[in-house]
């Protein structure tokens, strides 16, 4: 491989663009007079043209000097650079006009060159010298690059940013890559060639890849709709290649992107629907100078609510959580974002009724989100005492309190696992719900749940394991290939709670409609595949069996409730059966039961309570009979 070290001396390249011009000037004369010039005929314009050669030496010079043609690197020239140097040429020649003209009225009745032969000249040093850096670029490109088997790369996308990306990933030449053309979907640019690529079809995918073995599709689409992403990256997955994606447009006007930069496709963007997106704009003004509370705001979705609530103009922030490092690292996230001098950082326990007291005495929240909550299904059906105990006790102590001092709203986040529940998780979310949907109708404090799937990318979800699996070189376990989910992500997450908060007027369950749920197996092979590896070959994925009270599929309403439509097509409101006349005695009841660590009993008591709570691959399954 040829190495360059150094650049060539300034003074090689304004000697080397100097003599390019007098060949161009030379080659106009030979031209102008047809090739076939006799020796007087030669001498007679020598005569003329004698005169006039050391003011087209220094008016070359001169004008690219004050142009700094020459403080450039040949061998990265650009378009820029090629403007400059026509512009240049086109000021040396109305120069070479100024100065004829000033000799021929003032001086010796001579022109300094033919017309014709100035047109020429510029044509002819124009197109020499900028052929010359261009011969300079492709040799340099050619000679420098790695020689080492390349990969073929195929760029979605031949718009401006799909040829900037092209010439990017080109011109770094330590990289082994060769861009084989575009895929777009415009009909008037298939069949054309751009930056020297030819652009295809998508229906061409197939035969590039096997003619080319195609390793990586680039997608250089900013705004490519989600649906759209997603079906390009099965596709590309499908045929094993990788699929990324080039950085937003704004980090390449800081010069930052560089070919390392191309991002992989995260899983997020293979959901199986459109991200849901919303734009209410009295968000604002509901949570304006407002006193907010978030419980779990260590968490997943109280972090992401935290980061939400940054947006609006509130009067203060209480971010409440039991694990002190977990909020230690949020407060850190704020204090270097500059954010977060109106947050208070409050270490407690939701079950801790005398902390909670002092918290709302103090603090006098107006809205309360209530996030904090025991999720993990397997631990909770080995644990139901403490899962009845954090999971409905702490959420009577906080809701309780919020009507007790007279809070504006409480927002209870709830799972789509309370729906129909199989596991005391969900069972104890769904007592936990209709607990909060019974003080709405006695107290003046409007009680609102939302509910919504699997988060991904949250503490503990399935997304997270399976990359660590995958980092770990496999195998990726998964409980059983049946098993589906609802996904939505954690900005999806928080919308919808800060949705439910300005739209709910009190009792209202909040739910999405999240589409089609997702088949787990499929979403391990692609994650698998997004690494760039073979699903069974390069990372096996073994089935190890339901876990206790887990559910092969997840619902978001139970059959018994039906839905009416909000402002938002995505968005649905629950109707749930009316509450036993029993119901507070009943919970209550099983607070003092969990209280005693009375763990079968306890189950007895909320399949009581939740009559659909039916166990699954559990020891309490022996309640059901």
């Amino acid at each position: 491989m040829l190495e360059i070290k150094k650049n060539t001396p300034r003074w090689v390249i304004v000697l080397f663009d100097l003599l390019i011009h007098l060949f161009a000037l030379f080659f106009a004369y030979l031209i102008r007079f047809d090739l076939k010039a006799d020796f007087s005929l030669i001498e007679a314009e020598w005569a003329i043209l004698a005169k006039s050669l050391w003011y087209f030496i220094i008016i070359k010079i001169s004008v690219f000097a004050a142009f700094q043609i020459h403080q450039g690197i040949v061998r990265h020239s650009s378009t820029a650079d090629f403007k400059r140097i026509f512009i240049a040429e086109v000021c040396t020649s109305l120069l070479f006009i100024t100065g004829s003209l000033v000799r021929y009225y003032q001086l010796d009745g001579y022109f300094l060159f033919p017309n014709s032969v100035l047109l020429m000249e510029f044509i002819f040093s124009t197109s020499f010298v900028i052929a010359g850096r261009f011969v300079v670029k492709l040799l340099y490109l050619e000679y420098t690059r790695d020689k080492g088997q390349e990969e073929a790369i195929l760029i979605f996308g031949a718009g401006i940013s799909g040829q900037l990306t092209k010439r990017l990933i080109e011109k770094d030449t330590a990289n082994l890559q060769h861009v084989v053309g575009f895929i777009d979907d415009a009909s008037h640019l298939q069949g054309k060639r751009i930056e020297g690529g030819k652009v295809y079809a998508l229906s061409a995918l197939v035969r590039l890849k096997n003619k080319y073995n195609v390793s990586t599709l680039v997608i250089a689409v900013q705004n490519i709709e989600q649906l759209r992403l997603k079906e390009l990256a099965e596709i590309a997955l499908d045929l094993g290649i990788q699929i990324k994606r080039v950085p937003e447009a704004r980090s390449w006007v800081n010069g930052a992107f560089e070919v390392r930069n191309l991002k992989k496709i995260d899983i997020n963007s293979l959901l199986g629907r459109a991200v849901i997106s919303m734009h209410n704009t009295k968000l604002a003004a509901h949570f304006h100078k407002k006193t907010i509370l978030v419980t779990g705001a260590a968490g997943s979705i109280g972090s992401g609510l935290a980061n939400a609530l940054m947006a609006y103009e509130t009067q203060r922030i209480i971010l409440l959580d039991q694990a002190e490092s977990a909020l230690f690292e949020l407060e850190q996230q704020f204090r270097l974002k500059n954010q977060g001098k109106h947050i208070e950082y409050v270490i407690g326990d939701i079950c801790d009724s005398q902390r909670m007291t002092k918290l709302f005495e103090l603090y006098q929240p107006q809205i309360i989100f209530h996030a904090a909550a025991y999720k993990h299904v397997p631990l909770m059906e080995t644990n139901p005492a403490e899962a009845i105990r954090n999971n409905i006790g702490g959420t009577k102590i906080i809701a309780d309190l919020a009507a007790a001092h007279h809070a504006t709203q409480f927002i209870m986040i709830s799972t789509d696992k309370a729906v129909n529940p199989t596991n005391v998780m969900g069972a104890s979310k769904r007592i936990a719900e209709m607990l909060v949907s019974e003080l709405n109708d006695q107290q003046n404090t409007a009680f609102i749940t939302t509910r919504f799937g699997n988060v991904l990318g949250s503490n503990g979800s399935v997304i997270p394991l399976f990359e660590r699996q995958i980092a770990n070189g496999g195998p990726i376990t998964l409980t059983d290939e049946r098993i589906t989910r609802f996904f939505m992500t954690i900005p999806e997450a928080c919308q919808l709670v800060l949705e439910a908060a300005a739209m709910g007027n009190g009792g209202e369950i909040f739910v999405f409609d999240m589409g089609s749920p997702v088949k787990i197996l499929d979403l391990a092979k692609k994650m698998i595949q997004l690494s760039g590896l073979r699903p069974y070959h390069d990372i096996d994925i073994q089935v190890t069996g339901l876990r206790p009270g887990e559910k092969l599929y997840e619902e978001v309403l139970a059959n018994s409730e039906n839905t009416i439509p909000t402002y938002h097509p995505q968005i649905l409101i629950a109707k749930t059966r009316p509450s036993k006349p029993n119901q507070a005695q009943l919970i209550e009841t099983l607070l003092n039961t969990a209280q005693l660590q009375d763990n079968q009993n306890s189950v007895k008591l909320m399949k009581q309570i939740v009559p659909e709570y039916i166990s699954n691959n559990s020891l309490f399954q022996e309640l059901d009979k």
